[in-house]
């Protein structure tokens, strides 16, 4: 054991990562002291309040950095959910979450097309099923959903090693041989790509885009509750201030506005961080340090004394290369307009939206103690292209100004959902808010101070371990290597108990490790990838067959 009887860990960072890694430290009874450059906690899936919003005394309104969405795979981050108390112990804020049950699909052209988010019985024969999720009036050819479904029922079958070691330097354009497709196939199947991961798929790859996607869809039509989830209230309310409050319960030393300036290394150990907070710097010092930053952040840490203890930490510059943006707008309407019970998708959204009404999953949140009392519904968007021209201006919305930005997100909901029952006018905004990231050095120029990590092709080889070459310095942040590969909420979890594992095992402490899951994994499928694996060991093809 070094230093004291409890160990001290330094987290850097006080977002999902960082908030996890020091729960699990919490419970294990080592000290810890968390520092977040923000005033409120949660990084990248927080809510905020939206500024001078409230009047004669009510809330101001909640905004959000974008809408939290809780796929039916998540196994890491649902579990500390378990593990946070919620309203005196009545139950965890793991009950907050309620589940949706439609997705809808949402066109310029025709009414949105919904689709059954979970199946109310087990249905045989698998890829049948998967084809009836696109039995729908979505103009695609059997020949479409056909080639789609085996290429997910190929991802679904290989072994971990062929989509590790293969399907990371493949994109998945080129693995759906989206070329040869009929355009109404390169829309749809690709589409969801830019939509749901905030990726092109002519630059993510397989191993990541393909495996997340086939678990998706095969998540809405195998039984065991829906795909979709969503929380019951603003983020902050319902699961990251109680979380905050459990944290420094149980003594963690949580620090708001307080900025990473520097990391000191010195003949291979980390010998402090220089922390600037409330106007005054000083160096903080720990027996081990958890970087739980955001890879672009990390990044510009990077020192000659930290590349020259691992140069392995060098990759993070390029690796902060592959990013996107991914950011929210909230427009907060005189009348409640449900949409769906669930999310929606615009398919042909330039700016690749997608949304939920929020008010239908907020049963006890009354809206009218929020703002001028008027609010009676919130549509939260995220807007995951902000390259490609929009309809009313001709720019990217990185281009745009603020309020063209309002008007263009404005008017693709309008053209998408007007095309159906639900019925979008002008009259019916109260006021909108954009994400607080998005900042404006001038009025036709947008920068992002929190851009998404997106898994491009190649990149998992600049894609660190949750371990480093420095003995007391570990890494936790949804850029680490994981079994969840995919920058959320839930890698960020998993790296934030790796790291803390390793940690443990460095201490000498005696307590249980963190449990880490493997991700993606069907026992019904388990034939499939065994064979899979035997031949990937010999050098043969993949085969889709269970002997042989």
């Amino acid at each position: 054991m070094i230093g004291t009887v409890q160990p001290k860990v330094v987290v850097l960072g006080g977002g999902i990562a960082g908030m996890s890694a020091a729960h699990e430290l919490m419970e294990r009874g080592f000290q810890v002291s968390v520092y977040e450059w923000r005033q409120i906690p949660g990084g990248k899936a927080r809510s905020m309040p939206v500024p001078n919003s409230g009047e004669n005394g009510r809330h101001d309104l909640p905004g959000e950095h974008g809408f939290r969405f809780f796929p039916k795979f998540y196994k890491h981050i649902t579990d500390t959910m378990k593990r946070i108390p919620y309203k005196s112990n009545r139950h965890s804020v793991y009950h907050n979450l309620i589940e949706g049950t439609n997705l809808g699909l949402a066109f310029f052209d025709r009414p949105m097309q919904p689709f059954l988010t979970e199946f109310p019985q087990s249905i045989s024969g698998w890829r049948t099923l998967l084809k009836s999720l696109f039995d729908n009036n979505l103009e695609l050819s059997e020949q479409d959903i056909e080639h789609y479904v085996s290429c997910l029922w190929q991802v679904l079958t290989s072994c971990d090693e062929r989509r590790l070691l293969d399907y990371q330097r493949i994109a998945w354009w080129d693995f759906l041989q989206a070329e040869k497709q009929s355009a109404q196939f390169r829309k749809i199947f690709t589409g969801l790509t830019r939509i749901l991961v905030a990726a092109r798929a002519q630059e993510a790859n397989v191993c990541t885009v393909g495996t997340v996607g086939a678990t998706i869809m095969l998540d809405m039509v195998l039984p065991g509750g829906s795909a979709d989830r969503l929380l019951n209230g603003p983020t902050n309310d319902v699961w990251l201030n109680p979380w905050l409050d459990h944290l420094r319960a149980g003594g963690v030393d949580y620090h708001l506005g307080a900025k990473v300036e520097y990391i000191h290394c010195r003949q291979g150990r980390i010998q402090g961080v220089t922390i600037t907070e409330n106007g005054r710097t000083e160096m903080v010092t720990g027996d081990y340090y958890i970087a739980a930053l955001p890879v672009e952040v990390m990044a510009g840490l990077l020192n000659e004394d930290l590349i020259e203890a691992d140069p392995l930490l060098g990759g993070l510059t390029e690796l902060a290369e592959n990013v996107e943006w991914m950011n929210g707008v909230q427009f907060y309407l005189k009348e409640d307009v449900p949409i769906i019970h669930g999310h929606v998708i615009y398919m042909d959204s330039p700016w690749a939206l997608t949304s939920v009404s929020q008010a239908q999953f907020w049963p006890n949140f009354d809206l009218s103690k929020y703002g001028n009392g008027e609010v009676k519904g919130i549509i939260s968007i995220d807007v995951s292209d902000w390259r490609t021209p929009g309809i009313l201006y001709g720019k990217p919305a990185m281009e745009c100004s603020r309020e063209e930005i309002r008007a263009e997100v404005w008017e693709q909901l309008k053209r998408s959902l007007n095309q159906g029952k639900t019925v979008l006018s002008d009259h019916m905004v109260v006021t909108w808010y954009l994400d607080e990231d998005i900042q404006f050095p001038n009025p036709h120029e947008a920068i992002n101070m929190e851009p998404l990590l997106v898994n491009h092709v190649n990149t998992w080889n600049l894609r660190p371990n949750a371990y480093t070459a420095i003995p007391n310095l570990f890494l936790a942040s949804d850029y680490v290597r994981t079994n969840t590969d995919l920058a959320t909420m839930e890698g960020a979890n998993e790296a934030a108990r790796r790291a803390v594992n390793c940690i443990i095992q460095l201490s000498d402490m005696d307590v249980p490790p963190c449990k880490v899951w493997d991700m993606y994994d069907y026992p019904l499928l388990s034939a499939w990838r065994s064979n899979d694996r035997s031949r990937f060991q010999k050098g043969l093809p993949w085969n889709g067959k269970i002997i042989g």
